[in-house]
């Protein structure tokens, strides 16, 4: 017999060893879990599924329904630098002594009258957040998806509404080799009668499919509601209701006009159980504010952070930095997954990066510094790219970082980007101060 943990990091260790695999696809033990506890949301549920743009979609969902006055609760995953980042109540991440009791109510649900039930790590965390939230006296519980849709943890507990972001290749080893594969386990998250909005300007039609199979309340962009957009501003329309003169969300980045179109749509959705102002959604778009999602830290030289780690979001980091206009020099930290398409995520920002400092990564799933810089290497001979591109390797992503920052002049660019895992990295004492040369001092 163990002894309980005490503490956050205690129980996080625990969770690590508990089952033989990190991942283990399916529900049935999830389910048994959330039965044993009985699980259950007394508001409404928005869940949120997609390749791309979960994160910012949740934060947009989050702020426009702060600003309507409700009581929120947020579940995201992974974290940038501490785990308890994964859940925030009323706008607030929560502490770690929050998170005590529902680790050891899930312990005590899995190890129910001698029947144990062995659990991952992520279902394991997702249950006790989940039953955190469901003790929070919530007006609108909003959650992200894992992995997938249909066998994530998160899909125990049915939707109100249904958000589908931007759909790409992405853990094709779990949800298939092409978009319509991974588009019909998204699609998963779907219930009947519900709402179901889908963001993605190009759904692959196994998403449309599922949502007329099984009689979903389908809202897709182009269709169902519209969005517009020149330098100044941008508008939406629904089925019932027009904003005009939007200004562009807080987040940067085109792709987030997407994002913001899908969370429009979801409030059109359930006006009759959340309904909001045209006030609450001007404000919320204005402060919305999420880490890593194109986030441009203040100072000399500029630095970019961005968690995009698939070719899909590299494709859109690769638009935002050449829509920043002419820096003298880029310098690029890139730390990445064993398991994502490298070839076409180097090759996608490769032109814009004139020195690259590749690091190692905290976990064994990623590729080491050096390994990464051997990849570059050949996509680069292949490609016949320039001469004068430089390359180091890292042990970590604050060294990478420092690596470019000696290397900058104050008029360069500095892009920190490959993993939640990267730019954690680098933000684990803070926001770093790039003026002072010296990180950290």
């Amino acid at each position: 017999m163990h002894t309980t943990p005490h503490t956050l990091e205690g129980w996080l260790r625990y969770c690590e060893q508990i089952h033989p695999t990190g991942i283990d696809m399916g529900l049935d033990r999830v389910r048994e879990i959330a039965r044993r506890m009985s699980l259950k949301f007394s508001c409404p549920v928005v869940t949120v599924a997609g390749t791309n743009g979960k994160g910012s979609t949740c934060a947009m969902l989050e702020a426009v329904a702060l600003q309507a006055g409700y009581r929120t609760g947020v579940y995201t995953s992974p974290h940038l630098v501490h785990f308890q980042e994964r859940c925030r109540v009323h706008g607030e991440i929560v502490t770690p002594d929050d998170l005590l009791p529902h680790f050891s109510a899930v312990e005590a649900a899995r190890t129910q009258s001698g029947e144990e039930v062995s659990l991952t790590y992520f279902e394991f965390t997702t249950l006790a957040i989940l039953r955190l939230m469901s003790h929070a006296l919530l007006d609108v519980a909003i959650l992200e998806v894992g992995l997938g849709g249909r066998l994530d943890a998160t899909n125990v507990i049915d939707t109100d509404c249904a958000v589908i972001t931007s759909i790409d290749i992405d853990h094709v080893e779990f949800l298939g080799a092409d978009r319509e594969a991974i588009g019909r386990e998204k699609a998963g998250i779907m219930r009947t009668g519900r709402p179901a909005i889908v963001s993605d300007p190009v759904a692959p039609q196994s998403v449309v499919d599922h949502a007329r199979e099984i009689g979903a309340d389908l809202w897709r962009v182009g269709h169902d509601f519209n969005v517009a957009g020149d330098k100044q501003q941008w508008s939406w329309a629904g089925r019932g209701r027009r904003y005009a003169g939007l200004a562009y969300p807080a987040l940067r980045g085109a792709n987030q006009l997407v994002n913001a179109a899908g969370v429009l749509a979801a409030y059109e959705a359930l006006r009759d159980k959340l309904p909001v102002t045209a006030q609450a959604v001007r404000n919320g778009m204005a402060m919305v504010d999420l880490p890593g999602r194109f986030q441009i830290v203040p100072g000399q030289p500029t630095l970019v952070l961005d968690v995009a780690h698939n070719p899909h979001s590299v494709a859109a980091l690769t638009a935002n930095l050449d829509a920043m206009g002419y820096y003298p020099v880029t310098h690029a930290v890139f730390g990445a997954m064993a398991d994502k398409d490298l070839g076409l995520m180097l090759a996608k920002v490769g032109p814009l990066v004139d020195r690259w400092y590749f690091t190692s990564l905290p976990t064994p799933r990623a590729l080491a510094g050096i390994e990464l810089q051997q990849k570059w290497n050949a996509v680069h001979m292949v490609a016949g790219g320039r001469k004068d591109v430089s390359s180091s390797a890292h042990s970590d992503p604050l060294q990478a970082l420092r690596a470019a920052v000696d290397a900058a002049d104050p008029a360069d660019r500095i892009v920190v980007f490959g993993s939640f895992y990267t730019v954690g990295g680098v933000l684990v004492n803070g926001i770093p101060r790039l003026d002072a040369k010296h990180l950290g001092a």
